[in-house]
């Protein structure tokens, strides 16, 4: 936990991170989309907070991420903003929004920050291009944590959702993608769906932090996106992800039940009535 001098919680650095990971701390990465999970999730002591792009399924009810706008990103990032005062806010870029140009890029990641209060912003794919438009953030002062491996915005060009780098030219080609990020300044990288052998040798030999999900447990960190770890996506059942809880039976019964209430007219009683 980040503290200051006097012993009070402070906010998340990207400083912080690079230290954790020198240290061998593991780091906690949770999505949230909305004032109350956020608030949540920062105080349960979460070091970084995503934003992520995967709101597209689980909040808006798309099939993938390809749809959600930049307009819906930082509206979401506005109000997570409101609810985190400790972790560190990194909000996605979604489809088309870092594949045209870096100058187009910056732009778009402009307005990320400017208009969600975020600390830093992630973009998908490690080939030369995306690097490129890394570095063109890095040198404006944007921070941006990466992300390969399968990256769901190509989810139509990879094939589906698959694992990514069992063939050693595909693991040789992740290789060399997060080497990549990492020189264009990059802070911190997810690695998504790839062999824990593998994603553990990328991590050791990086010096920024790895983020993994359904990438073992050698990764420097670990992210779920939150719907499906509290078990409010009862279809979502990948093997990577553990449940830590039960939400969507809790809150289907704490729904039925007032309903019952309500129809059978013990709600509201007296005592939720004023005189």
């Amino acid at each position: 936990m980040s503290t200051d001098s006097s012993g009070e919680r402070r906010r998340v650095t990207i400083r912080d991170l690079l230290e954790m990971k020198k240290r061998g701390e593991r780091i906690v990465v949770l999505t949230a989309y909305d004032v109350l999970f956020a608030r949540i999730v920062d105080e349960a002591g979460t070091d970084v907070i995503l934003v992520g792009d995967s709101l597209a399924q689980v909040v808006l009810g798309l099939d993938s991420t390809l749809p959600v706008t930049l307009d819906d990103m930082i509206h979401h990032g506005r109000a997570v903003r409101r609810g985190v005062q400790r972790g560190l806010l990194v909000v996605d870029m979604p489809f088309m929004t870092f594949q045209v140009s870096p100058e187009e890029t910056l732009r778009n990641a402009g307005r990320i920050m400017k208009e969600t209060g975020a600390e830093a912003v992630k973009l998908e794919g490690g080939d030369e291009q995306a690097a490129a438009h890394v570095a063109r953030l890095v040198r404006a002062g944007i921070p941006v944590m990466g992300h390969i491996g399968l990256t769901p915005q190509s989810v139509h060009a990879l094939g589906g959702f698959r694992v990514q780098g069992r063939e050693e030219v595909h693991a040789e080609r992740l290789r060399q993608e997060a080497l990549r990020l990492q020189d264009a300044g990059a802070f911190s990288v997810v690695l998504e769906l790839v062999p824990g052998r593998l994603a553990g040798e990328i991590s050791r030999s990086l010096e920024i932090p790895t983020i993994g999900i359904g990438a073992g447990a050698d990764c420097d960190g670990q992210v779920l996106v939150l719907p499906d770890m509290l078990g409010l996506n009862e279809q979502f059942k990948p093997k990577f992800l553990k449940r830590f809880a039960e939400l969507a039976a809790v809150a289907r019964q704490g729904v039925g039940d007032y309903v019952s209430a309500v129809r059978d007219g013990s709600y509201p009683g007296p005592e939720h009535t004023f005189e």
